[in-house]
């Protein structure tokens, strides 16, 4: 009878499983066990779930057992830090979890802690957490390896289907079989395969031997026979049918910094997955591991500086690879340059300090699209290569390559790889399995002959476990699959830009954009808005302060500690909204701290300006303009708003008289209109606004309505709740047409508005629309009280403009996307990220759609949309409940989004005017530092990290290229250009490129 290749293959299978049974040759229990002090049996309850938990116990190995070969098997019933102490007082740390849970013994009698909690590794409550097992093994070693061997055949069986040697592994593991004599006395053989699936089905067992007997030495020497007999077999195939292609192993565990737990259970994950890295290099000198964010390795200086003291020795024997180069794994849609520009920064000094080397591996596995700004800053940080899947993850079209040179807004290149593995993505495992697929999928196959693959448990940490490391080493014989070896990643990159000096490589150029996950740019708003302010709150007090320094105050204090906590809060579970309450609850007290602190700053800052200008009496107040480009008077001094004529120049230190704060005149009002020169503003019936009057170009800027609210009551995707929303939530929509009430409710000389009040169900919104005298905007500050599940809130504006593409602000420059659905690409990108502006615009007018804390756009037809939030359900029920304001603004404009000067009104609505009544102090008007040529805009003015003076940061946002030039204050100096690194690099240091970013150097010169 000849039975199929399927049929045979799944014969092997069945058979293989019986190895597991006869895996152990003796067992003992291990009690005695208490939990915080308190006796505890084994299969007993928890007495409570309060972590951390203390488990203890004392373990004796049975007399005669080689330790060598004596194991220890826990299931605690939940994650822990194990800590074993052998006899001689030296202890050794693991973690233990689903994936690690057996333990060499260190000695004959030893010790045992734990610090538990009741959870499982994706932050999964154990709700019913017991003392599940505890027991001492004497391993089998040949039965171990042989079961490990026969299944890696299996899994080779599987995805080498119709190849050439699947007859030959097949005869293989079938004489492998028929060589192995298994044990089959009756009570031995009933009581060792009771466990299995098929014997538990069973209505009633018979009574089950104890202590059943395992192999006999005859029978383990056959086995051992038959073992080395089937390894020369596999050595002789390999000979015929040679390794297809090559696999560059790295053990990793990916760490959500927060996710489905709270950061404090994060610090745990790091302690239990490091020791756990650490163990494997004990028994492999071949193994490489790699772990990235250098948040983590700061963190263990306070919480476990020993296990940090390890890591670094095993750095630089070069096992433990430190990657990435940034300070966390940020999101990179919605952070401003800056922040970008600081998690390198910070990332790279901080590796440099504690490990003595910068990182030329930016290591991004997991963020949800990545911004063109990326190239640039990788390469001013000293980062040639950069390494994700997330690409992979697109749903509609993916990049055509998975090694290709990634090409950012200004031109920069770097080296990006991106694997493809089908089998946990970046938490891949060593086996045949997944290693084939990931090199089948390998498309640069004629460019460079080996592929990337991480191998390690992950997302909620736990890395490699040793029998990966067995698994390679089988792994070294086996015909047929992809050669798979351990390496560290920076070779795996040098390698590949070898091969680039002579090959041609693809080039993707621009931003990298998810085909999936576009909710997270509006789920957790709050925190979203948090966010923004406090990076606008830094940057504003570096700046005052690096102005105050210039004027003759002291050197500013560095800011870093409070931008980590910024930098912490970019995490690419945390800033895109897609964690549990739990870190939302840290995350709105950190930022409000960071909030806090940045106003105490600026008022330090502020106070030091205040001291170096002249008294008099007649200033009435101080106005500076934190931002490279003129502003209008548009204040708001103790609660008044101001809107005069005149204007404060770019860095420029104002003291104004009362007469400068005179309005400007023209503003009208009613409770269905607001005008002044140059806008007139009107309401339809319903509330939403009908039209707006350009008054220079006589334009009408609305077709269709503006500011139209729609709830859209389908947000309900497939699976990724809080991360996705699906294309067609449009289908079913209500519109918040009506309202509960309209009035004008302020109508000075300065501004007017009108505030209209609806209800959508359990909710309400309340918009006030706000015309200032001298505004070319009109600003829509809205407050929601919501109270919905599932149900998506969106402000659309049809614009009387017919252009193809709108201009997007994103990080370090603009990007144009379709307003069209032409192509597959055009229709997937439905909602797509945008920082404080997005711009329609056609030959000689456009329409730009402001905000100071959103992020999800759309451009669809003559359309802007902006998602103002959403409320799912999963990992967060309550996500964006309950109170949240924010501002959205309308602007209609002449030429093109720079000539219409939309950009610094986006620096207006994020950052206004600091404006300080002031007594005793002369009028006058300070630019201590001064800019000239190209129209850039200004990233930061901070102090320099060597402690020499400041650090001016630039860059061009729209394209444009030209001379530019820094002039400041008499005593002081400009250097030549400057990396994002501080320090010298190959640049033109009186010009700027389209999107380039540059930093000066200024110091005293006298």
């Amino acid at each position: 009878m000849s039975l199929t290749y399927t049929q045979r293959l799944e014969r092997i299978e069945v058979r293989n499983a019986e190895f597991q049974f006869w895996r152990a040759r003796k067992t003992v229990a291990v009690e005695g066990w208490s939990f915080d002090g308190q006796p505890i049996a084994v299969g007993e309850a928890w007495p409570h779930k309060n972590p951390p938990i203390g488990f203890t116990a004392d373990v004796t190995v049975p007399e005669g057992w080689p330790l060598a070969d004596t194991y220890l098997y826990l299931n605690l019933g939940g994650e822990s830090l194990l800590s074993i102490t052998a006899a001689d007082g030296s202890t050794k740390r693991y973690g233990l979890d689903p994936y690690h849970r057996e333990f060499l013994a260190p000695s004959q009698s030893f010790s045992l802690q734990a610090q538990s909690v009741p959870r499982l590794p994706f932050g999964e409550p154990v709700r019913a957490p017991k003392l599940e097992r505890s027991e001492l093994f004497w391993i089998d070693r040949s039965v171990d390896r042989m079961w490990l061997l026969m299944r890696q055949i299996a899994e080779a069986l599987r995805v080498l289907e119709g190849h050439d040697v699947v007859p030959y592994l097949l005869d293989a593991a079938e004489q492998a079989f028929y060589a192995i004599d298994w044990p089959s006395a009756t009570a031995d053989y009933v009581a060792r395969t009771a466990p299995a699936v098929m014997q538990q089905k069973i209505w009633q067992l018979p009574e089950l031997k104890a202590n059943p007997e395992g192999l006999t030495d005859v029978q383990r020497a056959k086995l051992d026979q038959a073992y080395d007999a089937l390894i020369a077999r596999l050595s002789e195939l390999r000979e015929r049918f040679p390794p297809q292609g090559k696999v560059a192993l790295t053990g990793h565990a990916h760490i959500d910094l927060c996710w489905l737990w709270p950061y404090d259970e994060t610090r745990r994950k790091m302690r239990r997955t490091f020791h756990t890295a650490l163990s494997i290099m004990e028994t492999s000198k071949d193994f490489r591991f790699n772990q990235s964010t250098a948040h983590y390795y700061w963190q263990l200086e306070e919480d476990d500086p020993e296990l940090l003291g390890k890591i670094v020795d095993r750095a630089k024997d070069g096992q433990w690879e430190t990657l990435g180069g940034m300070w966390i794994e940020p999101d990179t849609n919605m952070p401003t340059g800056e922040s970008l520009t600081r998690q390198v920064l910070y990332g790279q000094r901080y590796f440099e300090k504690r490990f003595g080397t910068r990182h030329s591996v930016c290591w991004l596995p997991d963020c949800f699209g990545f911004a063109g700004a990326l190239p640039q800053l990788l390469k001013q940080g000293g980062m040639k290569s950069f390494f994700t899947i997330k690409v992979n993850w697109s749903e509609s079209n993916h990049i055509p390559n998975d090694l290709f040179w990634w090409e950012g807004l200004d031109g920069s290149r770097v080296l990006a790889h991106s694997f493809d593995n089908p089998m946990e993505g970046y938490n891949g495992f060593v086996r045949p399995d997944c290693i084939t697929p990931t090199w089948k999928n390998y498309r640069q196959k004629d460019r460079h002959d080996t592929t990337l693959l991480c191998v390690g448990y992950g997302d909620g940490g736990g890395g490699p476990s040793p029998e990966m490391v067995v698994r390679e080493e089988q792994l070294r014989v086996f015909p047929a699959i992809p050669e798979a070896r351990w390496m560290r990643v920076h070779d795996f990159f040098e390698d590949a830009h070898t091969m680039a000096k002579t090959m041609p490589v693809s080039v993707w150029k621009g931003e990298i954009y998810l085909e999936l996950h576009r909710a997270t740019l509006t789920t957790q708003s709050a925190i979203k808005k948090l966010h923004r302010k406090a990076e606008r709150s830094l940057i504003t007090a570096e700046t005052l302060a690096s102005l105050g320094h210039l004027l003759g105050a002291a050197q500013p204090r560095s800011l870093e500690p409070e931008w980590r906590v910024v930098l912490k809060n970019e995490f690419h579970d945390i800033l895109p909204g897609s964690s549990i309450a739990e870190v939302y609850v840290d995350a709105k007290t950190e930022l409000e701290q960071v909030l806090e602190d940045g106003a105490t700053a600026q008022k330090a800052a502020i106070d030091a300006i205040l001291a170096q200008l002249p008294d008099g009496d007649d200033g009435a107040v101080l106005v500076i303009n934190p931002t490279l480009s003129p502003r209008p008077i548009r204040l708001t001094v103790k609660d008044d708003s101001i809107a005069a004529d005149g204007m404060v120049p770019a860095l420029g230190v104002s003291v104004l008289p009362a007469s400068a704060l005179a309005p400007k005149a023209g503003l009208k009002a009613t409770d269905r209109m607001l005008e002044n020169d140059i806008l007139k503003v009107t309401l339809a019936d319903d509330g939403s606004i009908a039209s707006i009057i350009h008054k220079p170009s006589g334009r009408e800027a609305v077709e269709g309505g503006a500011n139209r609210l729609f709830a859209y009551t389908a947000d309900k995707p497939r699976n990724w709740d809080a991360w996705d929303v699906e294309e067609d939530y449009g289908q079913k929509a209500e519109e918040l047409s009506g309202f509960d009430s309209i009035e004008l409710v302020e109508n000075t000389a300065h501004v007017a508005s009108i505030c209209i009040k609806r209800s959508f169900r359990d909710s309400t919104i309340v918009q006030t629309l706000s015309l200032a005298a001298n505004a070319r905007r009109l600003d829509i500050f809205t407050e929601i009280d919501w109270h919905e599940r599932r149900v998506m809130l969106r402000t659309e504006n049809g614009v009387a403009v017919s252009a193809n593409r709108a201009t997007c602000e994103v990080a370090y420059g603009v990007v144009e996307r379709p307003t069209h659905s032409n192509t597959s690409w055009d229709e997937a990108m439905f909602e797509a990220p945008a920082h404080r502006f997005i711009d329609l615009s056609e030959p000689g007018f456009g329409v730009a759609l402001l905000n100071d804390a959103k992020y999800g756009h759309s451009a669809r037809g003559n359309v802007l949309g902006l998602s103002l939030l959403r409320s799912p359900i999963y990992p967060d029920p309550m996500a964006d409940e309950g109170y949240q304001s924010f501002t959205y603004a309308l602007m209609p404009h002449e030429g093109p989004w720079y000539e219409g000067q939309v950009r610094e009104e986006a620096d207006d609505l994020n950052q206004p005017l600091i404006a300080v009544p002031v007594t005793a102090k002369a009028v006058g008007e300070y630019c201590p530092l001064k800019a000239s040529g190209l129209d850039v805009t200004l990233s930061a003015i901070k102090p320099a990290e060597d402690g020499d003076g400041l650090i001016v940061r630039v860059y061009e946002p729209a394209g444009r290229r030209g001379g530019f030039q820094l002039t400041p204050t008499n005593g002081w100096a400009v250097s030549g250009a400057l990396s994002i690194l501080e320090e010298p690099m190959e640049a033109d240091a009186a010009s700027l490129k389209p999107f380039e970013v540059k930093s000066w150097r200024l110091s005293k010169s006298t």
